[in-house]
């Protein structure tokens, strides 16, 4: 075997290049189509039609049907770049902090994903009925809430039981899901804040005692 080093790569051709930045504005373009159908549904259209996502991207409604081949392919796409933000924008914070900074953190953390998520999760119920990848991401969204309450609670839940962990989970879940943030803000009138401290009560209740740290 010679030990001559290997000639470079050729540079990849006009014609290469051509593709691949036809790729890149393709992709680009299905970006601002998916972020286009989320500006409709935070602006309240619970379903946005492709005539009126392409308008609002500025794109044609063949557009929209080049880069997705129906309407339910665009939730899909959107639900996913949707949960991709929020995870980026929501890191767990405090993980070792006292107990009041750990609830206070937790749920300013959640309150801010269900301020910005209230509409899309609404599609999402409406449409995962009859759809297995839609169901599959709501339940993705339920597993990715409880195992950041699990790492958050991580002292309090060591002192039960799995059942009770579990049980416990589950209830924490339940009271800081999309619908309960709505019932706060649009039935009952409360300010951001004003639910945040609704909650932050709520799951200083529920949680056991922390147990003392060691020395």
């Amino acid at each position: 075997m010679s030990d001559a080093p290997s000639p470079p790569p050729p540079p990849p051709s006009r014609k290469t290049g051509r593709i691949d930045g036809r790729r890149l504005r393709s992709e680009r373009t299905k970006q601002l189509i998916v972020e286009a159908y989320l500006a409709l549904l935070r602006d309240g259209n619970r379903n946005p039609t492709a005539a009126q996502t392409a308008e609002r991207a500025g794109y044609s409604v063949r557009s929209v049907f080049e880069r997705f081949p129906d309407l339910h392919a665009l939730r899909v796409m959107a639900t996913d770049y949707s949960m991709s933000q929020s995870a980026a924008l929501a890191p767990a914070r405090h993980v070792d902090g006292d107990r009041p900074t750990r609830i206070r953190s937790q749920v300013e953390t959640r309150a801010g994903t269900c301020e910005r998520g209230l509409l899309l999760w609404r599609m999402l119920m409406v449409f995962q009925q009859d759809s297995p990848e839609l169901k599959k991401r709501e339940v993705l969204g339920r597993e990715r809430t409880m195992g950041r309450m699990e790492q958050m609670y991580a002292a309090e839940l060591s002192t039960l039981d799995a059942t009770a962990r579990k049980h416990l989970l589950v209830a924490l879940e339940a009271l800081t899901d999309f619908e309960s943030w709505a019932r706060m803000r649009e039935f009952h009138g409360l300010s951001v804040e004003e639910a945040c401290a609704l909650w932050i009560r709520a799951i200083d209740r529920l949680l056991p005692a922390t147990p003392p740290r060691g020395p």
